[in-house]
């Protein structure tokens, strides 16, 4: 049995013979397995063995060259509307005459889920498979248990004489990328703006490179995943974050007494839940309660004025963001959301931005699903309407008008209240909405 094993994750393929095909597929020909957190991804029913067994007769060569082809995407890119996102997240996509299970892979930097999904079909043939619960893991335990995956299946090649494969040549690729920091850092941008490796020249990839040094490495990764929601509109450069601050921005300052203790490592929580941690201590420190923030308060967090809220921009930008002055001594804001709900939400947001990532010039407020941004709007759920506040209030009763009240009552959209409610399975939520995977409010 060839097996690749990492705590969380584990590939692993049975040999059986082939009699027909081109020399990488038979040599690589058996059972797949794929296992992760103590669930078995790949299980199904065989019609011809009238039996359940771990996992399909396939040809792991076809999916060790998808993996290869696309091993950053998979590493970096989070749920997106890129054109081609499921042809890259869909193990079932891979073809070649084989029926792959309909395992999906993505992540949102820090965390990565695998979702298994059963046949569409009661009587699929010749394999039918049954699905599991949706995994999270590290994404770094993805990026292992792969590089554990493919010198096996090479070594499979290298036992039968099968040399000079195209797997070979995209691995090879792909590990040079990853030791290289510069190419390293042009693959992740592409990944995070729903791009195959050098597949568009615009000049998107060396504008958010050089702005790295003046907005932050960091902040450069959240605009760049940006592109897969807002497309071209999206701000790539300097000139374009510091005019519109200019133009439409509004002094502030972050206030000196909120101070953040140490928060959980992204990687062993969800986004949701790191977002309400540090909301929660900022509602201790200012003493709030359970009282609704006034517009006043909410900017007098960010030290500006509340007219920062009631006034409309007069030039749409496609983000919000917080950018610091070259000279570091205060902060334009950038509100891009006309209703006033969805500005204090915007604001919320970029407040949390600052407190729980501190580094860095620019704060960016983005409809994208990474980590960073869904700790965003939990942050600002929670410190504009505290769950355990709203629970109270609405004793039960889940409908669509209390719903409506609660968010008239603390100043905030009805998208809010309904988030918060499914986060906490109070109403009906997918399984991502349950793994703190929300793409929105």
């Amino acid at each position: 049995m060839e097996k690749a094993m990492t705590s969380g994750l584990e590939f692993s393929l049975t040999s059986e013979v082939l009699d027909e095909g081109a020399p990488e597929e038979r040599a690589s020909f058996g059972i797949l397995s794929i296992k992760a957190n103590g669930q078995t991804l790949t299980e199904g029913f065989d019609h011809y063995l009238n039996g359940f067994r771990v996992g399909p007769l396939v040809s792991a060569y076809y999916l060790a060259e998808w993996l290869a082809w696309n091993w950053w995407r998979l590493r970096w890119e989070s749920c997106s509307h890129a054109p081609d996102w499921n042809l890259v997240h869909q193990m079932n996509t891979i073809g070649e005459g084989y029926v792959w299970p309909n395992i999906q892979i993505w992540s949102d930097g820090h965390r990565s889920v695998l979702i298994s999904r059963p046949s569409v079909r009661p009587d699929a043939k010749p394999f039918r498979y049954v699905g599991a619960s949706p995994v999270v893991i590290p994404s770094t335990t993805f990026e292992h248990a792969v590089d554990e995956f493919m010198p096996r299946i090479i070594g499979r090649l290298r036992e039968r004489k099968v040399e000079f494969t195209n797997l070979d040549r995209l691995w090879k690729d792909v590990l040079e990328e990853r030791n290289n920091p510069d190419l390293a850092e042009r693959r992740r941008l592409e990944a995070l703006m729903g791009r195959d490796p050098d597949s568009i020249d615009d000049q998107a990839i060396e504008s958010l490179i050089a702005s790295r040094e003046r907005l932050g490495s960091a902040a450069v990764d959240e605009v760049a995943a940006g592109f897969s929601t807002s497309g071209r509109r999206m701000m790539s450069n300097v000139e374009d974050f510091e005019g519109a601050a200019a133009t439409v921005g509004f002094n502030a300052k972050l206030s000196d007494a909120l101070r953040m203790r140490e928060l959980p490592n992204p990687a062993e929580v969800p986004a949701w839940k790191r977002g309400r941690i540090a909301a929660d201590l900022v509602r201790q420190q200012e003493r709030l309660e359970d009282r609704a923030l006034t517009d006043k308060k909410l900017a007098e967090l960010m030290g500006a004025s509340p007219s920062l809220l009631s006034n409309e921009p007069s030039v749409q930008v496609p983000l919000s963001f917080a950018l610091t002055e070259r000279n570091g001594t205060k902060s334009s804001i950038v509100l891009n959301q006309r209703p006033r709900v969805s500005r204090r939400f915007a604001l919320a947001r970029l407040i949390g931005d600052q407190l729980m990532n501190p580094p860095g010039s620019l704060h960016p407020a983005i409809s994208s699903s990474t980590y960073r941004q869904k700790a965003q709007r939990s942050f600002a759920a929670e410190l504009l309407a505290p769950f355990s506040v709203i629970d109270e209030l609405m004793a039960g009763d889940y409908s669509e008008e209390k719903q409506q009240d609660i968010a008239d009552l603390f100043d905030v959209s009805p998208m809010v209240i309904n988030t918060l409610l499914r986060t906490h399975d109070k109403i009906d939520r997918d399984d991502l909405e349950g793994l703190g995977y929300l793409a929105t409010p």
